[in-house]
């Protein structure tokens, strides 16, 4: 389950900001220290490293990657963009199931009514931290639209959490329906 919380944008893009630049020393150093040693123990004075120097880098990468999910991904000044990794990547399960979605919406389906506007919420939130208010001005009239269907329905407008079994549900009644 993913639960959309209230976050200031500024406050957000400072904390992302500083945890990527975290990520990017961390790795910038390892490539350096790796490709350096690369060369150093394989390479040919005067030669052609450049192989050394990809395999430093590549395995810098991979070491990288290594320690932002294991040590650094838990740590509190992560906090912010772990929350947008994870938006995000709740965002694309809707979005992958749009069709089913919609085609539930259009049938009236509670559950795909319900994902449908945690995806709008979401969605909005994404565009709000991200300082993208172009994108959201877009959106804003099938958002407001979709919400008045619910509340004509007597459905709750608040749908700040998105359950993995609504996405299944959501895919199953479509498949149904066909």
């Amino acid at each position: 389950m993913f639960e959309i919380q209230q976050l200031n944008p500024e406050t957000y893009r400072q904390q992302t900001r500083r945890s990527s630049l975290t990520i990017a020393a961390i790795f910038v150093a390892l490539a350096m220290l790796l490709s350096s040693s690369a060369v150093l123990l394989f390479g040919t004075p005067g030669g052609d490293n450049f192989r050394w120097n990809l395999g430093g880098v590549i395995t810098a990468l991979a070491l990288t990657v290594t320690l932002v999910r294991l040590l650094l991904w838990p740590q509190p000044f992560m906090a912010a963009a772990v929350y947008g990794w994870r938006l995000k990547r709740s965002l694309m399960r809707v979005t992958n199931l749009m069709h089913h979605v919609k085609a539930g919406v259009a049938a009236r389906d509670p559950v795909a009514m319900q994902v449908l506007r945690f995806y709008h919420l979401g969605l909005s939130q994404m565009h709000q931290l991200d300082g993208n208010s172009s994108a959201l001005s877009e959106a804003l009239a099938e958002i407001n639209q979709h919400k008045e269907r619910m509340a004509a329905l007597g459905m709750d407008t608040e749908q700040p959490r998105l359950y993995p079994d609504w996405l299944h549900a959501v895919k199953n009644i479509s498949v149904l329906a066909q």
